[in-house]
């Protein structure tokens, strides 16, 4: 599947549409009528790497949906999944943390005035502008790095290797071909679609939790099967 999403507005929605489209079949027939699969997959989001090792299994590009077997290599697959996800969000932890550090971590006392005790690296007005300025970096920096974190969980999962996870540059070439607006363009486009139909859901009296838990695996299946046709958007480098 080639995405064009520029410069023609109805090819974008096309595409869209058809990202949409294959992945809501693709999640559908991976759990409506398979009553065992769907009961093991729910059992697969409390035991939360097996369900990450199986979304390795979908963006690897099966089709149709795999089964649930090799459970050691699931939950292995999962872990690995994890620790890709988590070096990724490590930048961003920072920056959290950032506006903190600068407010609270005492300036050295040889530049305050004798007995006056250590004062904050900076005052309240100078920390509420640098937490601001950092918040608008931590929004761009989120972005890059949700796109560049997506890119690398899939072609983890087309090559069976962390170490292409971390092949940044690869990554980038690879966003690069398929357009960073395009990518943004489609991520956003699948969190809106999800979060309206997890919303729809939860406004169901009673039953509405209920019918979240028992949707999150097609959830899941569903946003495994969006990233990866994106990821075939364009050829990934070698």
């Amino acid at each position: 599947m080639n995405i064009r999403f520029l410069p023609n507005n109805a090819v974008i929605l096309m595409d869209l549409m058809r990202l949409l489209g294959d992945s809501f079949e693709y999640a559908k027939d991976a759990i409506w009528g398979r009553w065992v699969r769907w009961l093991l997959l729910l059992i697969s989001t409390i035991i939360f790497p097996l369900m990450y090792g199986y979304t390795v299994r979908v963006m690897r590009g099966t089709k149709p949906a795999p089964e649930l077997e090799g459970w050691i290599g699931l939950f292995i697959d999962g872990i690995k999944l994890i620790v890709i996800t988590i070096v990724y969000s490590i930048p961003l932890m920072i920056l959290t943390l950032l506006p903190f550090a600068m407010y609270f971590i005492p300036v050295s006392s040889t530049v305050t005035p004798a007995g006056s005790g250590p004062e904050p690296l900076l005052g309240p007005e100078l920390a509420i502008f640098a937490a601001l300025a950092i918040f608008v970096i931590f929004i761009v920096a989120a972005i890059i790095i949700g796109i560049l974190s997506t890119f690398a969980v899939v072609r983890f999962s087309r090559t069976g290797s962390m170490g292409e996870a971390f092949r940044v540059r690869t990554l980038l070439t690879h966003i690069g071909r398929v357009g960073w607006l395009n990518v943004f363009i489609a991520l956003l486009v699948m969190g809106i679609v999800i979060t309206i139909a997890q919303f729809v859901l939860a406004l169901i009296p009673l039953a509405g939790p209920i019918l979240l838990f028992l949707l999150m695996p097609a959830f899941i299946i569903f946003s495994a099967r969006y990233v990866a046709l994106l990821y075939e958007s364009a050829p990934a480098p070698a």
